[in-house]
């Protein structure tokens, strides 16, 4: 998964087609979230995964808790991955693993000014049963855990990147200009972006995926020159 570049909050199938165009290989679709401001339908979701797949990887986020509700709706959706943002507990992550093998399973670590221990503790309880880890912000003035445009310490995502056994996917305020500081810094395995691409109309922008996917590559490049 080295080197992965995701781009969330696909409103439709123009817009799948043009990140794919542009070179990013997983598409975020966010569904059954706690304030239902879904950017499109479960079925126009369903619709541009069978469309985009294998080449691309359709990728359901959620805040869904609940193992079985979970493996269900990814079949509906036709995904084969799934981004955990719900406080799932690590029974349910490991009933996940166990009736649906297959998931590739992100969990969320949301970044707070001060909870570094409470996150290296969900990494000791959830790691048996999970792909990757993705570092997103919190947004103490409204709540949100993640598609906040804010960015974190990075410093905090990059000491998970050195004590988690699994892969880490940076989220969080990233856009064209700071993907490349923040890969050097970090040191991820992936890179996501949501509200950083987007127009004033919240449509992605191409230009704005073009660039951030050249510099993210760049960035990520670099790293393996000086590994």
């Amino acid at each position: 998964m080295q080197g992965l570049i995701q781009v969330a909050g696909i409103i439709d199938q123009d817009e799948a087609d043009m990140i794919c165009e542009e070179g990013a290989e997983w598409l975020g679709f966010a569904l059954r979230l706690p304030a239902k401001n879904e950017d499109l339908s479960e079925a126009e979701a369903a619709a541009i995964v069978k469309a985009i797949q294998p080449r691309h990887r359709g990728v359901l986020i959620t805040y869904l808790t609940e193992a079985e509700e979970i493996k269900e709706f990814c079949a509906q959706l036709g995904v084969t991955a799934v981004q955990l943002h719900g406080d799932v507990a690590p029974t349910q992550l490991r009933q996940l693993r166990h009736i649906a093998p297959e998931l590739t399973v992100l969990k969320s670590l949301v970044v707070k000014a001060d909870n570094i221990d409470e996150l290296v503790k969900i990494v000791d309880e959830s790691a048996e049963w999970v792909d990757m880890y993705i570092t997103d912000t919190f947004n103490p003035a409204t709540g949100a855990k993640g598609a906040t445009g804010l960015v974190h310490d990075w410093s905090i995502s990059a000491e998970l990147v050195r004590v988690a056994p699994k892969p880490l996917m940076l989220a969080g305020g990233l856009n064209p200009d700071n993907v490349a500081a923040a890969i050097a810094e970090v040191r991820p395995a992936a890179v996501d972006a949501h509200t950083g691409l987007e127009d004033s109309h919240g449509r992605k922008d191409r230009q704005k995926v073009r660039q951030f996917v050249s510099a993210a590559r760049q960035a990520f490049a670099a790293l393996t020159e000086r590994d």
